[in-house]
């Protein structure tokens, strides 16, 4: 398994920025000399939660061993603490970075499919949002959305004030982050204003989960609970767990397993035999 950091200047950021990509391009099955891997590998680009970074799923989770197994390329932007949105005025358009610019860059450095089948999107907690808006908005792109724990806080965000309890997580930067906060119900940044406005065959298959003692299960069930009364196919996991990576780590290999990808393990350090 190739395990590649790199950096690329994205006009969408107008800087320079780091991905890390987990690319089975190297894969060897023992016993089997003829085995042959896809000329145009699957695709997840993963989102890390707030104060992560490009390194985040792979130094809490095992998802490089799950993608060797499954042949799937993985590529893990950063999205600093932006949470994946667009904001012309900061100059931090990330919804077309994720969306657009990063979907192209990789495509055109890697063999990867250019199918929406084949291209997925995912992410935990503020990554979670990113992933489910971006999947809405760039429902042409993306075939599959994975929600973890997906910091749904719409109405934190609408009704939150100037004097919170620290720098982040109050109407200072949340205005930081999305711009004019009256505005976002309705807009591109509001999942549920997204939903309203495709076609239930256009929005992307769902798997979501959140663990049951998590602060944001009611934020995930209620959103649950409207897929239901919209009738829109999803899958909602919950089970023991919090907002941490020992949930993370085991939803994560559920949802690979809901992407139903072909396995065969391979070669690995793990694995010798």
């Amino acid at each position: 398994m190739a395990h590649l950091t790199c950096n690329f200047f994205a006009k969408s950021l107008m800087r320079t920025v780091d991905i890390t990509v987990i690319l089975p391009t190297d894969k060897f099955v023992f016993g089997q000399s003829d085995y042959v891997l896809p000329k145009k590998f699957k695709t997840l680009y993963l989102l890390h939660g707030i104060f992560g970074s490009t390194s985040d799923w792979i130094n809490g989770t095992r998802i490089e061993r799950w993608a060797q197994e499954r042949d799937l390329v993985v590529v893990m932007p950063s999205g600093e603490n932006k949470f994946y949105v667009d904001n012309p005025k900061s100059g931090d358009n990330f919804s077309t970075f994720i969306g657009q610019e990063l979907v192209d860059f990789t495509r055109k450095s890697f063999p990867l499919s250019e199918k929406r089948e084949d291209t997925y999107i995912g992410g935990l907690s503020m990554g979670g949002y990113g992933a489910i808006i971006n999947g809405l908005k760039y429902h042409e792109t993306f075939g599959k959305i994975i929600g973890l724990s997906s910091g749904l806080i719409l109405d934190t965000v609408v009704h939150s004030t100037y004097d919170g309890v620290n720098q982040i997580m109050n109407r200072y930067y949340y205005e930081s982050i999305f711009g004019d906060i009256d505005s976002i119900k309705g807009s591109d940044k509001d999942y549920f204003a997204l939903i309203e406005k495709l076609d239930t065959k256009e929005i992307p298959e769902l798997y979501l989960a959140c663990g049951t003692e998590d602060m944001l299960k009611k934020e995930n069930d209620d959103f649950h609970n409207y897929l239901l009364d919209k009738h829109i196919q999803h899958t909602y996991e919950t089970g023991p767990g919090n907002h941490d990576w020992d949930f993370w780590d085991t939803y994560i290999r559920k949802a690979l397993d809901w992407l139903k990808l072909d396995r065969n393990q391979g070669v690995s350090s793990g694995n010798v035999a």
